[in-house]
C-alpha cells in the first residue's frame, strides 16, 4: 500500500519511507527493518526520518526492548486499494452476485 497522494510530493526517500511504514501501518518497524525495506544509505533514511519526524508525518515510540516507528494516521489511505465506494472487493461482489 502506499501513502496518501498528498503525501507522495517529497523526498524520495522519504515517500519510500512512508510507503513502508503504511504496508505495516499496525505493527510498525524498527530502524533496522526500514533500512532492509528502503534503498537508501544509513545517512539518507536518518535525513528522511528526521525531516518526516519535523512534519509531524511519523510517531516515534520507545518501549524497553526498542524504538517503533508508526505512520501518522493522516499518510494512511482510509481503504484498501481492491476496495469499492459501495465497500468490499471487487472479489467479494462478485461471488455475492454469483451466489457463492
Amino acid at each position: 500500500m502506499q501513502a496518501k497522494r498528498e503525501y507522495r510530493k517529497r523526498d524520495e526517500t522519504e515517500v519510500a519511507v512512508l510507503d513502508a511504514l503504511v504496508d505495516r501501518a499496525e505493527e510498525g518497524m524498527t530502524v533496522f527493518e526500514l533500512r532492509a525495506g528502503v534503498e537508501a544509505d544509513i545517512d539518507e533514511l536518518e535525513t528522511a526520518l528526521a525531516e518526516l519526524k519535523d512534519a509531524g508525518l511519523i510517531d516515534v515510540e520507545n518501549d524497553e526492548q526498542q524504538m517503533r516507528i508508526y505512520p501518522d494516521d493522516r499518510v494512511v489511505p482510509e481503504h484498501n486499494a481492491n476496495e469499492t465506494a459501495s465497500g468490499g472487493s471487487i472479489i467479494q461482489r462478485l461471488k455475492k452476485k454469483l451466489g457463492w
